[in-house]
C-alpha cells in the first residue's frame, strides 16, 4: 500500500478513546498517560467532556507505537516525531488492514463492508464491531460510511427482526450501538456556518424509526448545517413552536409508515409562516413515501427525494440557495 498524503489526513475529531485503543493497539490506561505527561495525543473534548481523536492523530498514535515496540523510549519516541513534522516530514507508513478491511478493499461496492458489520452486531460483537467501524474511517470518509454501510446496516438488522431471525434484545443492541455512533459523530464536525439557526429534524407524529433521520442529521453536519435533532413521534404543535422559538430556516420530517406520512398533510395549519412565506422550508421523506409515491403529491413541501443521498443533496441545494444566494 502507498503511503498517505499526510497533509490531506482529516483533522476531524471522530474516534472515542476505546477505539483508538482498538485501532492503534494502544491501552486506554496508557493513552490517558501519554496525554497527561506528553499533551500527546492530541485530543478534543466533545461538550459532555468525551475524548475524541481524529485520523491525523490515530497516525502519528501508530508511529509512535511502532517506535516504542522497536525498544525507543515513548518521550523519545514523541520528540522524534515531533522533529520530524517541524522539518515538514512525516514517515512513509501505514499500517496494513485487517483481513476483514483487505477483502472488502477488494469489492469496491461496500458490500462487503455492510454484511460483516451486519453480521457482527446480529452474533452480538460490538467490540469487533466497533474496530470495524474505525478500520472503515481510515479508507473511506464518514459519509460514505454512513450512506453506503451503517444506514444500510440498520435496515438489515430491521428486517432480520421482522423477518423473526432475532430477538428483540439482538435487535435493540445493534440498532442502539449503531444510534449511539451516529449521535456522536452528529455532536461533532466541522464548525457550522454563521449566524444560521439549526434546522430542525425530527420524525412524523407517531413514527418511531429514527435510523435514516440520525443519518441525515450527522451527514447535513458534515456539510456545515447546524442541526436541532428532535426524534421520535414529535406532535406537529410542538414542532410549529419549536421552529418559531429558534427561528429555524427549515424543518425536516421523515415518515416510515403510512399513518404517519399522513399526519403530516395537517402540518400546515401549526406552521403559518411557512404558508405565507416560504419560512421555514418544510421538507420530508421516507419509505412511506418511496411505497405509495401518492403520498408526496398530498402531503404540502418538498419532497427530498427517494434516498438519503437524494435528500441531503438537495436539502444542501435548497438551504444554500435560501440562506447564501450569492455563494
Amino acid at each position: 500500500m502507498n503511503a498517505p498524503n499526510f497533509d490531506a489526513v482529516s483533522d476531524e475529531p471522530l474516534y472515542n478513546i476505546g477505539m483508538v485503543s482498538r485501532m492503534t493497539g494502544v491501552p486506554v490506561a496508557t493513552l490517558r498517560v501519554w496525554e497527561r505527561r506528553y499533551g500527546f495525543p492530541t485530543a478534543h473534548r466533545t461538550p459532555g467532556g468525551h475524548r475524541l481523536v481524529s485520523e491525523r492523530e490515530v497516525i502519528r498514535l501508530r508511529w509512535v507505537k511502532a517506535r516504542v515496540d522497536e525498544g525507543m523510549q515513548t518521550g523519545q519516541a514523541i520528540r522524534a516525531l515531533h522533529h520530524m513534522e517541524q522539518e515538514g516530514r512525516f514517515p512513509d507508513m501505514m499500517p496494513a488492514p485487517t483481513a476483514s478491511v483487505r477483502a472488502s478493499v477488494l469489492n469496491p461496492s461496500f458490500a462487503t463492508f455492510r454484511e460483516r458489520l451486519t453480521e457482527l452486531l446480529l452474533s452480538n460483537e460490538l467490540q469487533l464491531a466497533d474496530q470495524l467501524l474505525g478500520e472503515v474511517l481510515t479508507l473511506y470518509s464518514l459519509e460514505d460510511l454512513i450512506l453506503e454501510v451503517v444506514s444500510p446496516s440498520l435496515s438489515d438488522i430491521g428486517q432480520a427482526w421482522e423477518e423473526g431471525r432475532i430477538s428483540v434484545a439482538t435487535e435493540h443492541l445493534g440498532s442502539n450501538f449503531l444510534r449511539n455512533h451516529l449521535l456522536v459523530w452528529m455532536g461533532t464536525g466541522p464548525q457550522t456556518f454563521e449566524n444560521v439557526p439549526p434546522i430542525i429534524l425530527t420524525c412524523a407524529p407517531e413514527e418511531w424509526h429514527e435510523g435514516s433521520l440520525m443519518s441525515l442529521g450527522v451527514l447535513l453536519r458534515r456539510r456545515r448545517w447546524p442541526v436541532a435533532y428532535l426524534g421520535q413521534n414529535v406532535p406537529l404543535y410542538d414542532v410549529g413552536v419549536l421552529a418559531r422559538q429558534m427561528k429555524s430556516p427549515a424543518v425536516i420530517f421523515v415518515a416510515m409508515l403510512n399513518a404517519s406520512a399522513r399526519a403530516l398533510i395537517d402540518w400546515p395549519r401549526h406552521f403559518p409562516d411557512a404558508v405565507t412565506t416560504g419560512r421555514p422550508l418544510i421538507g420530508f421523506g421516507g419509505q412511506a413515501f418511496n411505497l405509495s409515491p401518492d403520498l408526496r403529491q398530498q402531503v404540502p413541501g418538498v419532497f427530498l427525494g427517494e434516498t438519503l443521498r437524494e435528500g441531503v443533496e438537495k436539502i444542501d441545494s435548497l438551504l444554500h440557495t435560501m440562506l447564501m444566494p450569492n455563494n
